[in-house]
């Protein structure tokens, strides 16, 4: 048993890793041993401003002092101005928004409200996909999380994912005429018209592997959910607030307006607990006479609401969304170089913006070996063993020349689990 008086999440207690943090700046992170880290991982991909920032700190004690405690059916300026911030980068039509704790119960929310709105119970989602821990978000997942809790929620249909690189069909997009492109529009068909509430998509898969969609991948799945009267959520929780170079995920789709979106994460920067789900005018209408069985004691609270108002204002006023498009490349050039040296145990990269999967060629010993590397040369990263990928998400603030050192480490780190 550990030692802790605290259970660590997403392992077995015995082999839990702890990180005793002290504190950090910018894209490092320091421990209580003294060493100082650089974040290739964003923490739990939710540090997208960096560590330690003053206007992010200064924001939640101006707010603890000035209203800390709250209610559901509270009213306050922040409240307010944070919900048309939101409302603001969603595209055009969107008029509520629903707060939540974080991402896992957007997704649940959101979940409640197309079953309320439609008078449906089946949900659909992607295998290779992953929505959250509440049991109707992880039963929605179609990862390794899911299959130690079932039965999960009732009626939940998992579907087949695009996957360019093992196509069967063989092509290519956007020459790609292939049905299974993305799964949903005959698995539409199979269920029934009109029996299916509500599609979840993520606008770009993240622990999971960081699948991108090909073109037009998200716009055939709106045209499939339209045939069907199915609503369609699109889950932004990992790769919101400029994770891809755009403020949503969903921007490299233009012209998709989902019925809902769900966030979480970088909402704040990692600087309070917060989620939402912002509500179309066609969803959120249905609401105006009819309850809406949802709420949370939290809903709205202060601290929270504080936080992703302020990373709201530093992810436009300190251009943080444009430096992940301009280091892209960077990180790119980086991944491509580490193929090139190492072609054994590197197979390929998906990059967008400052995200990245890596597929590797490692056994059990050789995965175990990467966390012992990436530890000694102190550099976080996510190790995706399920899903044979290393995963990179360093915070926005990064510099040129952090990153490039970071990737140095993660080259460091292969070699010496492969060596």
């Amino acid at each position: 048993m550990s030692d802790y008086p605290f259970f660590f999440t997403w392992t077995s207690q015995d082999r839990a890793s702890p990180v005793h943090l002290v504190g950090g700046e910018g894209a490092w992170f320091d421990t209580s041993d003294g060493a100082r880290w650089l974040d290739l991982g964003s923490l739990t991909y939710q540090a997208n401003v960096g560590h330690g920032h003053p206007r992010m700190i200064e924001a939640v004690r101006a707010q603890a002092a000035r209203l800390c405690v709250s209610m559901p059916g509270a009213v306050y300026p922040e409240k307010i101005e944070l919900a048309e911030r939101l409302l603001a980068i969603a595209p055009a039509g969107f008029t509520k928004v629903f707060f939540s704790l974080g991402g896992s119960d957007a997704n649940e929310n959101a979940l409640k409200m197309a079953r309320l709105v439609t008078g449906r119970h089946k949900l659909m989602a992607r295998y290779r996909s992953y929505h959250g821990s509440t049991m109707g978000a992880v039963t929605l997942s179609g990862d390794w999380r899911r299959p130690p809790v079932e039965p999960g929620i009732a009626g939940v249909i998992h579907v087949n994912d695009f996957d360019c690189h093992a196509c069967p069909g063989g092509t290519r997009a956007p020459d790609c005429a292939h049905e299974p492109l993305t799964g949903f529009p005959r698995a539409l068909e199979l269920e029934g018209s009109g029996t299916v509430a509500a599609v979840f998509v993520e606008s770009v898969g993240g622990a999971s592997g960081v699948l991108i969609p090909p073109p037009g991948a998200l716009a055939r799945v709106r045209e499939a959910c339209d045939r069907h009267g199915t609503l369609l959520v699109v889950d932004e929780v990992l790769v919101g607030f400029g994770r891809t170079g755009r403020w949503l995920g969903l921007d490299h789709a233009p012209g998709v307006v989902p019925d809902m979106i769900t966030m979480g994460k970088a909402l704040t920067g990692g600087y309070g607990a917060l989620g939402a789900v912002l509500v179309h005018d066609r969803v959120a209408r249905h609401f105006e006479h009819e309850t809406l069985y949802a709420g949370l004691t939290h809903y709205g609270h202060p601290l929270g609401i504080a936080a992703g108002l302020e990373a709201m204002r530093v992810y436009q006023e300190e251009g943080l969304i444009a430096r992940a498009v301009a280091l892209e490349p960077v990180l790119r050039d980086g991944l491509e170089h580490l193929r090139r040296e190492q072609p054994k145990p590197v197979l390929r990269s998906r990059v967008i913006g400052l995200l990245s999967a890596t597929e590797l060629d490692l056994d059990d010993a050789g995965w175990s070996r990467l966390r012992l590397a990436l530890k000694k040369n102190t550099v976080h990263a996510h190790v995706q063993q399920k899903s044979g990928a290393l995963i990179l998400s360093p915070p926005l603030c990064i510099s040129e020349a952090d990153l490039r050192e970071g990737l140095a480490r993660i080259g460091r780190s292969i070699e010496e689990a492969t060596s």
